[in-house]
């Protein structure tokens, strides 16, 4: 179980997580020996799964964000299992989840514009077999983005 200690780190490491030993253990009132074994047990629990930069995808030339609905009719493990790894290994594709529903899977998309959005279609669309619908959804506006899940 967490306790009020191990939530306030986990929520200061969402927000920066360049911060030091000494400053993480300075903000939950605890000497560093303490808090270092506190993030290491989260770290070896698996709740704590990493530290990653976070990139402004404008700034990189990558401004345009699809939603992307699929539907399939089939759902054998063997069909699933090549899907996974497929749309898994296209690099454009943030997010990927199977959904309950009126459709099968929902996939994040990131690319620069509608021409390269059109690129990972055809890829899509050919990597494999049996998808019955590709609904396309773009984004016009980002109002709230966040990676930091609401743990206090």
């Amino acid at each position: 179980m967490l306790d009020k200690t191990d939530r306030r780190l986990l929520a200061l490491l969402q927000r920066d997580c360049t911060l030091s030993l000494q400053a993480l253990a300075d903000a939950v009132n605890l000497t560093t020996t303490p808090c270092w074994k506190r993030l290491k047990r989260l770290e070896d629990s698996g709740i704590l799964i990493g530290k990653v930069a976070l990139l402004d995808p404008e700034k990189l030339g990558l401004g345009l964000t699809a939603f992307v609905l699929i539907k399939t009719q089939h759902h054998s493990s063997e069909w699933y299992g090549r899907f996974v790894s497929e749309v898994s290994a296209i690099q454009e594709v943030l997010g990927f989840w199977r959904m309950a529903g009126e459709y099968d899977y929902l996939l994040r998309v990131q690319v620069a514009d509608m021409k390269r959005y059109d690129d990972f279609y055809k890829r899509l669309v050919n990597s494999v077999p049996g998808l019955t619908d590709v609904t396309s959804s773009f984004a016009m506006e980002q109002i709230k983005s966040t990676t930091a899940l609401p743990i206090e």
